[in-house]
């Protein structure tokens, strides 16, 4: 029998019931029974979905490795990756391989888009502090080679996710106005706002400001994840930590947990 192309595309499970001479409802409902008769644990993992999100790596392989073996440790469904990747820091092609094993979602952050198109070469430094960034730039753009330099220009500023809710997660560096132009944690409830702009997402995973924090304006929810490479530590303090955070989707609930990874002694 043909099926209506206009009518709604069944999901896998269904399509498999339907090959093996079941109907797609017992199945489901068969499922349902299974489930329940799980170990609670079991069952929590198979009703839960959790996302890694992080941001602003500036180029510290080390603090990426830290953080995702941290996470690993809980487990994660999807890694997002809020921009700023590869660039201050001193290991920016192993932090672009070590994303690309994780098939992380990565959108463009300021940095990206500074070491992709800008060329040290043109550009004479002002004072000691621009030389010596100009040279950063310009040993990064030669690690990482013309094939990851046009990938990285190739980022787009945002994407968008659809949430077990119904709703819509946007992951931006910066913000829906402005994706160079960061949330802080500082910020009114009217400056957040003018930066929502018409954006039509529920929830808004971004970074930027290097500081974590979640808020909800307007309805919105705005989680800035902070930063893997330059996570400010506080006053006084000697050692180093990443920020991260976890998105776990329980049922139609969203839960936000951030937490931070000591790295060690401050160099």
């Amino acid at each position: 029998m043909q099926r209506d192309p206009c009518a709604p595309r069944p999901r896998a499970w269904d399509r498999r019931a339907e090959r093996a001479g079941r109907s797609p409802a017992a199945t489901s409902a068969s499922k349902r029974s299974l489930i329940a008769e799980l170990p609670g644990c079991l069952r929590y993992a198979l009703r839960a979905v959790r996302w890694l999100c992080i941001s602003d790596i500036q180029g510290d392989e080390a603090a990426l490795a830290a953080v995702l073996a941290a996470a690993e440790r809980r487990g994660y469904a999807r890694l997002l990756v809020a921009g700023d990747l590869c660039f201050p820091g001193k290991q920016p092609l192993e932090v672009w391989r070590r994303l690309v094993r994780a098939q992380a979602t990565c959108v463009q952050g300021v940095g990206d888009k500074a070491i992709a198109t800008i060329d040290p070469s043109v550009i004479r430094g002002r004072d000691d502090h621009e030389r010596a960034r100009l040279e950063i730039l310009a040993r990064a753009r030669a690690e990482l080679g013309e094939l990851i330099l046009a990938q990285l220009s190739k980022l787009a500023p945002s994407a968008r996710f659809p949430m077990p809710d119904g709703g819509e997660l946007l992951l931006v560096h910066g913000s829906p106005l402005d994706p160079t132009e960061p949330f802080t944690h500082d910020m009114t409830d009217q400056e957040i706002r003018a930066l929502l702009g018409d954006d039509p997402a529920d929830v808004v995973v971004c970074g930027g400001s290097h500081v974590p924090f979640d808020r909800t304006v307007m309805g919105v929810r705005v989680i800035n994840v902070g930063s893997v490479g330059e996570a400010i530590s506080g006053a006084g303090t000697s050692s180093r930590h990443a920020d991260a955070t976890f998105l776990e989707f329980r049922g139609r609930e969203l839960y936000v947990e951030q937490f931070v990874v000591p790295l060690g002694e401050a160099a």
